[in-house]
């Protein structure tokens, strides 16, 4: 990194590219002071800005100290400036008190391309849109041209749009070689529309912003990964078959796993969301919150998880960082003061959707070891292996009270962080790391070395592009590029509102491209009762069987996928360009990805296809299910149901592996 430094002048060139260009006439900071507005409605937000002032900043003062640049931005702002070979650091203090609007810019040109801001479900590409960053509910359809949006946005303010995500980050990847990560928690809006800057607006003087630079993207996201920290590897017996998400109590769970066996699917878990009970809503079906085994759906829960793992199957539950108000966990604690309050000292209630909860304030130490016993003492202690880790991304912002003081509207986009290191701990002191498994949806700053596996969050049980199958496929590579690689999602997605229910043929190409992820995992969605379920049909049973075997056959090949990620921060699932490069067309491509170095996948995310066009960057590429070689381009392959199109390299260490796969499960061409 190279710095320059003149009479209100401050440049930043790494590699011959310039990142960061302050002048007179193109100022690098903004600042000034705006009036937000905050409606939240069941973890939906809408959020506008008044902006009072706005004015530019001149570099009016530069002295150098201590081998780094001490900036003076007109007495408003402060800037300690480090370089160390391929890293800068700005770190910034604010002197103006009516600061509480920031916007920084940096350099671009048109034809670079930016990834990352956390998981993006919509656009892996960045550029051309700004980019909100706040966890929240992500919507339903996520699309404000569909029936389904429409409806969501009407009755319940939930419809979203292409930026509205669980796990938003303010972090992202330039195709010039370098991250930016900027050190905040506070409200963000990274915008990519303008051809010649990036303008990244915050609301509070950042602590810090760092760019780091690499001579190529696995380098640099083995950079970034180790900033921020890395992901464990997953427990071995995920990969010895399908996690299966059912429920309904003892008989109906336990006779859902026997009849799933006995159609020779293998079985890795069962992962029963309602363990802790059941309610019932106009939404679909919802959980007791409160988080210990229901006797009576499911009596000698501990008794009935010794016999399974005898079995060498895990059992998986559910848990999140509220509580309902009319639980026995709730009234303990009341009693010891560990929720958020009103602004009075009064109780807090957060509507979940007909039903209340209160937020256990993970901000207060005593607290956070209440709830960290809680998980230990009501699924560790039980023998439980694992549960959805949820609802990270529900902390109000209006009349909320916090133990350590902070505005909610700082720490709303930091309690995804602070609930995935509650799960961590509480694992960690069991000393079951390595063994127990829990998979979250919200995730932010530093959610990476504590989360053990993401998940997409709840899609639309269909094939729209921005809240179905395909949205998946974006997420994981954003979330990759963010430094979180181990995702998965809900097989045949979650949410069926407005008469959209989930079909066979959903469900099968789902399926088909979840044996391409590190984790399968089914789920029944919300209205279980009219979207299809597998076990109800003899023809996918038999089929996931298949589809099951090959994910279980891909185990050594994952596996060391996982523990590469675990070590470097190279995600499973990966982009094209990360490995080609020099290839431009991979670029904008986000719907294919490499699953490792060895792999590429294609999923079919469109009904009613019986072939897919394909495009693979120059290699020797054999058909996994035919054998046929191609040496690059766009090709069309045919793609019935069970065989998303996948490929791997020719000279592949693990080539007989992938052979093993065709020989068993592949057609005659």
């Amino acid at each position: 990194m190279k710095v320059t430094v003149g009479n209100n002048r401050f440049e930043l060139v790494w590699n011959g590219q310039t990142i960061l260009d302050h002048t007179e006439e193109n100022p690098m900071i903004y600042v000034g002071h705006g009036q937000e507005n905050v409606d939240m409605y069941r973890g939906n937000y809408n959020i506008s800005d008044y902006v009072v002032e706005r004015r530019p900043l001149k570099l009016t003062k530069v002295e150098e100290k201590d081998g780094m640049y001490l900036l003076d931005f007109e007495g408003m702002i402060e800037a300690a400036v480090k370089t160390e070979d391929s890293l800068c650091t700005l770190d910034f203090q604010k002197k103006d008190d009516t600061i509480n609007r920031f916007w920084f810019r940096v350099a671009a040109d048109a034809e670079e391309k930016c990834y990352g801001c956390g998981e993006q479900m919509s656009y892996f590409n960045l550029r051309g849109r700004n980019f909100p960053l706040w966890t929240s509910e992500p919507g339903v359809g996520r699309d404000k041209t569909t029936y389904v949006t429409w409806r969501s946005d009407v009755e319940n303010k939930a419809g979203g749009d292409y930026y509205n995500t669980n796990y938003p980050q303010p972090t992202y990847v330039s195709t010039k070689h370098y991250y930016l990560h900027m050190e905040s928690t506070a409200y963000a809006d990274f915008n990519f529309k303008n051809e010649t800057f990036h303008e990244l607006q915050v609301w509070e003087v950042p602590k810090q912003i760092r760019i780091e630079a690499a001579p190529t993207f696995v380098e640099l996201l083995e950079k970034l990964s180790a900033f921020f920290g890395r992901q464990p590897e997953l427990p071995d017996w995920v990969y010895n078959g399908l996690i299966i998400g059912v429920q309904g109590g003892n008989e109906r769970s336990f006779g859902l796993l026997d009849q799933t066996l006995d159609k020779n699917i293998k079985v890795s878990g069962i992962w029963c969301q309602d363990w802790c009970g059941k309610r019932v809503t106009s939404f679909g079906k919802r959980l007791q919150w409160d988080w210990k085994y229901n006797k009576e759906m499911y009596p000698d829960l501990p008794d009935k998880i010794q016999e399974i793992h005898e079995r060498g199957i895990r059992f998986l539950g559910y848990v999140n960082p509220y509580l309902v108000n009319d639980g026995v966990l709730y009234q303990e604690g009341k009693e010891k003061g560990y929720f958020a309050t009103k602004a009075d000292g009064s109780d807090y209630l957060v509507d979940f959707g007909e039903f209340y909860c209160g937020v256990v304030d993970l901000t207060n130490p005593e607290a956070y070891e209440w709830f960290k016993e809680v998980i230990k003492k009501y699924t560790l202690d039980i023998g439980i292996d694992g549960w959805m880790a949820d609802f990270g991304e529900y902390l109000p912002t209006d009349d909320i009270c916090l133990y350590n003081g902070e505005s909610p509207m700082i720490e709303h986009n930091h309690w995804p962080a602070l609930w995935a290191k509650c799960n961590y701990d509480a694992v960690c002191e069991s000393n079951k790391l390595g063994e127990v498994l829990y998979f979250m949806r919200a995730g932010g700053i530093g959610t990476q070395k504590y989360c053990t596996l993401l998940w997409a969050g709840d899609q639309s049980v269909d094939f729209t592009i921005h809240d179905g199958l395909a949205s998946v496929i974006c997420g994981a590579l954003s979330a990759g590029m963010t430094g979180c690689g181990l995702t998965h999602s809900d097989i045949g997605g979650y949410t069926s509102l407005f008469g959209n229910t989930r079909t066979k043929e959903l469900f099968l190409r789902w399926m088909e491209m979840a044996m391409f992820t590190p984790v399968m995992r089914t789920h029944e969605g919300n209205r279980p009762d009219t979207n299809f379920q597998y076990y109800e049909d003899e023809d996918t049973m038999d089929q996931m069987a298949r589809l099951v075997d090959i994910y279980t056959m891909l185990k050594p090949y994952t596996k060391e996928l996982v523990k590469e990620n675990s070590q470097t921060g190279v995600p499973v699932q990966r982009p094209l360009f990360l490995h080609y490069e020099e290839d431009a067309k991979t670029y904008d491509i986000q719907y294919e990805y490499l699953f490792g170095r060895d792999m590429l996948v294609a999923p079919v995310y469109l009904s009613e296809q019986s072939e897919w066009q394909v495009y693979l960057p120059e290699d020797q590429w054999i058909h996994l299910w035919t054998g046929k070689e191609y040496a690059g381009g766009d090709i069309t392959v045919d793609a019935p149901i069970g065989y998303t199109p996948a490929f791997y390299r020719k000279d592949s260490a693990y080539a007989e592996l992938f052979e093993s796969i065709r020989e068993k499960y592949g057609v005659t061409r």
